[in-house]
């Protein structure tokens, strides 16, 4: 029953996402935003990501009652969106709130799921990447105005909201911020922590502009839905059958998976408009995403004994501020080089991560 209550989870709260980065950035567009101020506005919720951990670091104790405010204020957030869409200002703080929202519900729910499942987290969470490829496939057909992907959007954050509150009995009843054996240091493992902030920076014109660029390449957009699926369904096999891959040296996989996405984002510089390399790059998201992120989720649960404070600074440097400083330069630099630009931020993340050694 767990296993279906957490699979349930992913599939929802990656339905939302996919939501966010797919088609958000496409309405924002139609609805007059310039490719700057869609930029900016994606931002905001990544720096909240970045910021919010550090209130948990020595100020805030992260309980189950204030998990469940985190919960009502996601669904108001996503509710929100129907009214401040149209105003930049007041989409920069709906999105800044529902930053802070995303920064604790997810690791919460991550570390659950990697206690109680283990060996079938991979399994669990491919579920997410199944919602992601539903959503992608969904809202290409009946995008035809901006609320369609705002209906679906609410829909899919108050599912999730739901969900992760009927999770909270399979978790810890305590929780502490510090432990005394252990003081929390993102400086020990430095080199780590920069590596994967720059792997995020480099997925800064994917996430956000991945969409307006194939489409501005001649491609349609339900070709490029195509695309984002086929991504997904080349994730969900590396989750499925990841395992046996993941028992073994988690700093070596890091470090091929960051080779294997520069070469990625390379081959989208040199070949913009071929549907064939498209389909190739996209193939790579296996690598990139599916076995990096759990290889890096693991590696966390290895070095941290702080496991859950570990998971949300995954999120705040990695997909926060990584994912803030991606939106806004990809949002700058949009056009020819904005996956030539990826391509150097990935290399940069392999180069900091060549010195990590392997805990085992």
């Amino acid at each position: 029953m767990l296993f279906i209550k957490l699979s349930a989870f992913y599939f929802f709260y990656f339905a939302a996402v996919g939501v966010y980065i797919i088609f958000l950035p496409k309405v924002l567009h139609d609805i007059g935003y310039s490719p700057t101020d869609i930029g900016i506005v994606l931002a905001l919720a990544p720096l909240m990501r970045f910021a919010t951990p550090f209130l948990f670091l020595k100020h805030i104790e992260l309980t189950q009652n204030l998990f469940k405010i985190i919960l009502l204020a996601s669904i108001v957030s996503a509710f929100m969106f129907y009214f401040t869409i149209y105003n930049f200002y007041l989409f920069m703080i709906n999105n800044a709130i529902l930053g802070v929202c995303l920064s604790v519900l997810l690791p919460y729910i991550e570390l659950i799921a990697i206690k109680e499942l283990k060996n079938l987290y991979g399994k669990s969470r491919l579920f997410g990447s199944i919602g992601f490829a539903f959503i992608s496939l969904a809202l290409a057909k009946y995008l035809n105005e901006p609320r369609v992907a705002l209906d679906y959007y609410f829909i899919t954050t108050l599912l999730t909201a739901i969900i992760a509150f009927s999770l909270l009995k399979h978790d810890e009843k305590e929780h502490t911020t510090v432990i005394d054996n252990e003081k929390f240091s993102l400086l020990k493992h430095w080199l780590f922590w920069v590596s994967l902030f720059f792997m995020q920076v480099s997925f800064g014109g994917y996430y956000n502009f991945f969409t307006l660029y194939e489409t501005s390449h001649g491609i349609t957009l339900e070709t490029v839905s195509y695309l984002w699926v086929f991504a997904i369904i080349c994730e969900v096999a590396m989750f499925y059958y990841q395992a046996p891959l993941l028992k073994r040296n988690l700093v070596l996989i890091i470090k091929i998976s960051l080779l294997i996405t520069a070469f990625r984002w390379f081959m989208l510089f040199l070949f913009p408009d071929s549907l064939i390399i498209g389909f190739l790059t996209q193939s790579l998201h296996a690598f990139s995403f599916g076995l990096y992120h759990s290889a890096v989720i693991l590696f966390l649960y290895q070095i941290y004994q702080n496991k859950k404070l570990a998971q949300q600074f995954m999120l705040g440097i990695a997909y926060g501020l990584g994912g803030f400083v991606g939106a806004i330069i990809s949002g700058y630099i949009y056009g020819e080089y904005l996956y030539l630009s990826s391509f150097i931020f990935a290399l940069i993340a392999y180069l900091f991560m060549i010195r990590v050694e392997d805990v085992n």
